[in-house]
């Protein structure tokens, strides 16, 4: 039964109504366009990083204030990702390093964050993505640096004692987990691929339920599924929404062993973020071999009330039985007002690097997100 004709006129004037709304919003999407336009005009000659998550996040803030509803604030949100993104290419193209291949947790984790109007170029390993960006092949690069369940990823912080890049933000993707195959029972599954991190998470799952498969390990889940497309009897575990993107079958859903699985990423870049206001900073720090030295250090933060988030040591490469400790805190040891602090720290150290002042970090649920895949604790 179809609708009434005065139903059908209420449907025309709202439909008319929404028309004229959109005429007007893209009149002021070229407006906005015709801005970002300028700003890359008046930076020309600038060699500073154009993304500002700190300008980002405050523009964000004002907007999520300002609105009076229905839109939710996660679509307001990923309007506004997009929009920065093109906003961030039009003033200059950006060129982003990732953990590949495409697919991977890294990827859609620097989609979740800087948006589709980006160049992602995929590194084989977490080197190429830092090399690349010291080198300024790429402006900018999407590390994992720690998994709520695995811990830190040691060749993450490694990496930052070789290169001086620097952190500009962070941000933290809930993981999740899909048999992917061209199977239709799981009685013929025979074999499964996938990175080591994600074999390990959902390790029980596979014993009481593929108890007789072939675990077979690969460089990253994303090229897990893509074995798999032509292999019979084969299985990968990964994101489901690579599935669709491959034609494969999702035979099981949600099948690690933890559901509650973060990992945090952090964007590199090759200078500091340049904006006061930062919520947390990290930084890399090595000790004379003496009593009491990592005490002293503890002490001083603690003297100015300084919250700390995370201590970690890390054997210190051609150094037997040396190490280096790798600390947040939540501060912005950048400004003026810590120089003291900062002074007294380098004094009180062997060596200290500061890493960089950041945004506290946005969570994105890329497990259900229309676009996500891979994951890792080090991918």
């Amino acid at each position: 039964m179809g609708l009434s004709d005065r139903t059908q006129q209420r449907m025309q004037g709202v439909r008319e109504e929404i028309d004229a709304l959109d005429s007007d919003l893209l009149e002021l999407l070229n407006r906005r366009a015709e801005l970002s336009l300028e700003v890359g005009r008046i930076k020309r000659d600038d060699p500073g990083v154009i993304f500002k998550p700190f300008r980002e996040r405050d523009v964000l803030e004002k907007l999520r204030t300002n609105s009076r509803g229905p839109l939710p604030e996660e679509h307001l949100r990923s309007i506004y990702r997009e929009i920065f993104s093109s906003s961030r290419s039009l003033q200059r193209p950006q060129r982003v390093a990732y953990l590949g291949p495409e697919g991977t947790f890294s990827y859609f984790a620097g989609i979740q964050f800087l948006g589709h109007s980006v160049e992602y170029l995929p590194q084989k390993d977490l080197h190429g993505v830092i090399r690349s960006v010291h080198a300024r092949e790429c402006e900018l690069g999407v590390i994992p640096l720690e998994n709520s369940l695995h811990g830190t990823v040691g060749q993450s912080l490694d990496l930052f004692l070789r290169y001086e890049v620097f952190i500009n933000a962070e941000l933290f993707c809930r993981i999740s987990h899909s048999l992917l195959t061209g199977e239709k029972r799981l009685a013929d599954i025979t074999t499964v691929y996938s990175h080591p991190q994600p074999l390990a998470q959902c390790g029980e799952w596979l014993r009481l339920n593929l108890p007789n498969a072939r675990i077979i390990p690969t460089e990253s889940t994303a090229a897990a599924a893509r074995r798999v497309c032509d292999e019979k009897g084969a299985a990968a575990i990964g994101h489901g929404n690579l599935a669709e993107r491959l034609g494969l079958t999702v035979l099981a859903s949600a099948i690690e062993d933890q559901p509650d699985n973060w990992t945090r990423f952090v964007v590199v870049g090759p200078v500091p973020a340049d904006q006061e206001g930062r919520d947390k900073t990290s930084m890399l720090f090595t000790l004379p071999d003496k009593s009491g030295s990592l005490a002293q250090v503890l002490n001083i933060l603690a003297r100015e009330g300084i919250n700390m988030k995370k201590l970690e040591s890390r054997p210190l490469r051609g150094e037997k039985w040396q190490y280096v400790f790798f600390v947040d805190v939540e501060c912005d040891l950048g400004h003026e007002d810590y120089q003291q602090l900062v002074d007294e720290l380098k004094h009180a150290c062997h060596s200290l690097r500061i890493l960089g002042s950041y945004p506290a970090g946005q969570y994105f649920d890329v497990a259900r997100t229309a676009d996500a895949s891979d994951t890792i604790t080090a991918e």
